[in-house]
């Protein structure tokens, strides 16, 4: 690629441009290589354009941003583009040969169900044979290897470099999460996506989106995004939502759920999994999956939907749906061998939290026991919501921490405990505060009698928690076993 090719491919109107050869793009200047463009985007807490001078300092030979007036900066050409990290996107994937139009690119956006969606699409696809990648809030796994997963969506030139990895890896399909802010920075641009799915939409992201339907908003970009012959979306039209995503659509919509195309019959959900009958217009079919809880039936569907409107055989997708034993940190059981169980979950939401109890209540012949708080620098309006969730649906909540981060852990629990009062729930007696989630957990534990199930919500799959800005390790899950390990004999 020229530097000269730049304006046609990203669409601006610079003009005098060299045939430089441009080597890579990047927003980081730590990034930035000889003969690479240096993206000035503007941060949460810094601009870009404050590092340009270091960018052409380490062998930038333009900067793209968004000032305009400028043609030059820091002695090198400067191209204006209103939405720069679109620009890098673009860029970074043409660099990498467009390696997503050589795939089936499917997203899956909404509030609750990414995670639990991807992993199921992904293995019903491996299990027909294709070899695939999944990018999402559980890892980055292209082939047989797995990346820790810093963002649900990671940035534009990681996801370049991840599809022309995939693309190497003879993958013929890539699922991803595609979240809100994700899609919001532009971050998804220049991927050829052919599918995209909506799971649903409730509170969450409102310290970052100004509104729900600035977040609403978000999501149906991708739906926009969805142009072309063979392409298609998928909509849970049970949510309230959906209308709004199917009138975005350009493409065929399919719907799944108690109203849709695809809904499923003659539920049975137990601790040993959940059964039902999918009903679809490619057939009818037995599910058996280990999953638990109505919301998973609803995951389901969507995989349903996704893998037939592809062509995938129905008898084949079921099966595949039924061969994935465990999502980590989704409703993940802990082996207790007293009795009572214990599951962990990343319920973060009222809606999440909602969702995993009901399905506890569901299975659980006794009590259900809530572990739970609310993360800090994050929306602040959904902590009462989910303290009021927590007393309707458990028999006993502890309060504790999530991930304070630089809030005063006491003050998040402050904000929680009257959404739990407002239930008519009474300290000491319905109900406990433990700001030490440790000890939290190990009260749960220690309080569970046979028949019993304790819930652990919150950070599911994560292995640590931020203190101030310092990440420690703290998993609810080894803490867990550490405290059934810790009980008398």
């Amino acid at each position: 690629m020229k530097l000269s090719d730049l304006p046609a491919l990203i669409g601006c109107s610079a003009g005098g441009l060299s045939d430089r050869t441009v080597y890579g793009v990047t927003e980081d200047s730590r990034r930035v290589m000889r003969g690479s463009i240096f993206v000035a985007a503007p941060g949460v807490r810094s601009d870009g354009h404050d590092y340009a001078a270091r960018a052409v300092e380490l062998g930038a030979i333009a900067v793209i941003g968004s000032r305009p007036g400028l043609d030059a900066l820091c002695g090198v050409p400067y191209i204006y583009t209103a939405r720069p990290r679109s620009a890098l996107g673009l860029i970074a994937h043409e660099l990498r040969g467009n390696p997503s139009r050589r795939m089936t690119v499917i997203g899956v956006t909404g509030t609750n169900g990414k995670s639990s969606s991807v992993v199921m699409i992904h293995r019903v696809l491996e299990s027909c044979g294709f070899p695939s990648a999944a990018l999402g809030t559980l890892g980055y796994q292209i082939g047989h290897q797995t990346l820790p997963a810093p963002h649900t969506t990671p940035f534009g030139e990681d996801l370049a470099e991840m599809f022309g990895r995939a693309d190497e890896a003879g993958c013929s399909y890539v699922v991803m999460e595609a979240s809100s802010h994700a899609i919001d920075q532009d971050r998804i641009a220049g991927i050829d996506f052919k599918v995209a799915a909506f799971t649903n939409l409730t509170q969450d992201h409102l310290d970052y989106h100004a509104d729900m339907y600035s977040y609403r908003r978000a999501k149906i970009k991708l739906f926009e995004h969805i142009r072309g012959a063979g392409r298609f979306t998928v909509v849970n039209v049970d949510d309230p939502s959906a209308p709004h995503f199917i009138a975005a659509s350009h493409v065929p919509c399919h719907t799944y759920g108690a109203g849709g195309e695809v809904r499923a019959e003659d539920i049975h959900i137990g601790l040993e999994g959940t059964r039902f009958t999918a009903r679809t217009p490619w057939g009818a079919a037995p599910v058996e999956m280990h999953l638990l809880g109505r919301h998973n039936v609803q995951n389901a569907l969507c995989v349903i939907t996704v893998c037939c409107a592809l062509g995938l055989p129905l008898d084949v997708v079921a099966r595949g749906v039924g061969m994935v034993r465990s999502v980590p940190g989704r409703f993940e059981r802990i082996e207790t061998g007293r009795g009572f169980e214990v599951a962990v979950d990343y319920a973060h939401t009222d809606d999440g939290l909602r969702n995993v109890l009901e399905a506890a209540r569901e299975v659980c012949p006794g009590r259900v026991i809530v572990v739970f708080g609310c993360g800090g620098d994050r929306d602040r309006t959904k902590r009462l919501k989910m303290g009021a969730v927590a007393a309707r649906l458990s028999d006993f909540a502890i309060v504790t921490s999530d991930n304070p981060r630089t809030e005063e852990p006491n003050s998040i629990i402050a904000a929680i405990v009257p959404g739990v009062e407002a239930a008519g729930k009474k300290e000491g007696v319905d109900y406990c505060v433990m700001p030490d989630r440790r000890q939290a957990i190990a009260r749960a534990v220690q309080m569970a009698c046979p028949g019993d199930l304790v819930m652990i919500a919150g950070k599911g799959h994560e292995d640590y928690q931020i203190l101030g800005t310092t990440k420690i390790h703290f998993d609810d899950r080894e803490e867990a076993r550490a405290a059934l390990a810790r009980l008398p004999e």
